[in-house]
């Protein structure tokens, strides 16, 4: 009986190809996720005698597909940070409560509304412009504020010695 090895060709269940993954770690301590796609080696009668095929290094792959998924993501998702941190501080403005009560009064509009928080806020954002200009008595209390808080910022601890600090922020 010749027992030399043979690629498989058909498909008996010693002679079809397969795929599979494991986790290598290298003599260096380096991790390897591995896809081994491959074909079984089988004698003429047909004991396996081997495989052959290819091992692909998962990690770079993945490395790759992570960076495009944060690449694509992320802008987005910064974007609707800001736009929920701004609609926030609208709410802290008007109703004068602070960022936590802010945003529990947002989640609450998406959940009884069954409505995501970013669309809420950009929704909020977008209908600013209806609510009435504050009166003029405000804007020049408001502006006073923004001309003139650089002095009201206290110095930083060990900082008292900084003439020079001290001078520019007076």
């Amino acid at each position: 009986m010749n027992t030399s090895p043979r690629r498989s060709r058909g498909r008996s269940t010693e002679g079809i190809p397969f795929s599979s993954r494991h986790r290598f770690i290298d003599i260096a301590g380096g991790e390897h996720d591995v896809m081994v796609v491959a074909d079984h080696i089988v004698a003429d009668d047909g004991t396996p005698v081997g495989s052959a095929g290819f091992y692909i290094d998962l990690g770079a792959a993945r490395a790759e597909m992570q960076r495009e998924t944060l690449d694509a993501t992320l802008p987005e998702l910064f974007e609707s940070r800001a736009e929920i941190e701004q609609a926030k501080g609208v709410l802290m403005r008007m109703y004068r409560i602070n960022a936590d009560q802010a945003f529990k009064v947002l989640m609450w509009r998406s959940q009884e509304t069954n409505t995501k928080l970013r669309l809420l806020a950009t929704q909020l954002l977008a209908e600013l412009s209806t609510v009435p200009p504050a009166p003029p008595s405000t804007v020049a209390v408001f502006d006073h504020i923004l001309l003139t808080m650089h002095t009201r910022i206290p110095e930083p601890p060990g900082s008292a010695d900084d003439a020079a600090t001290s001078t520019s922020r007076h």
